[in-house]
């Protein structure tokens, strides 16, 4: 498995200190749980400002939100898509894509859920990393589906369980 992830951090704060090779830890089990062949991820941590705009350009949303990714490629020996199945939707592809988190709604966020800045800035980078591997939460059994994942990759890291 060859797998390229590039972090940037872009959100500087005297407030918190992002581990960032604990983030690529993190995206690298994602990628292994999910049996990807290979990937070439960019991850860039940004503020609300930041996350707004490119939500509002790219998605047409006018708000800032905690994550947002672009499958760049998705590339498989024997499928042209990532299917629907509830696990492995990637499993043997190659990946690339990009994934953009904002630092500064993990913030707020981890207050509210009352567990670590890092551990909630690690949820948005599997959920993007996720997003890319084939996965949606459109709807409530894609949302499911997607959550169940979340976990089994929290799981695998040792990590408290997700927040609802």
């Amino acid at each position: 498995m060859a797998y390229e992830i590039d972090i940037s951090d872009d959100f500087i704060s005297a407030n918190t200190s992002v581990n960032i090779e604990s983030l690529q830890s993190a995206v690298e089990t994602g990628l292994q749980t999910e049996g990807v062949a290979s990937a070439v991820l960019s991850i860039t941590l940004v503020d609300n400002a930041t996350i707004h705009r490119i939500n509002k350009e790219h998605l047409q949303h006018d708000f800032p939100t905690d994550v947002i990714s672009f499958q760049l490629e998705w590339s498989h020996p024997r499928r042209s898509s990532p299917g629907n199945s509830a696990e492995g939707r990637a499993e043997g592809a190659g990946i690339e894509g990009e994934i953009v988190a904002s630092t500064e709604y993990a913030l707020a966020e981890s207050v509210r859920h009352e567990w670590p800045v890092q551990s909630e800035l690690t949820l948005y980078v599997v959920h993007g990393m996720l997003h890319i591997c084939g996965y949606d939460d459109l709807d409530p059994a894609e949302q499911a589906i997607m959550r169940n994942r979340e976990t089994v990759v929290f799981d695998r890291l040792g990590l408290s369980p997700v927040p609802r």
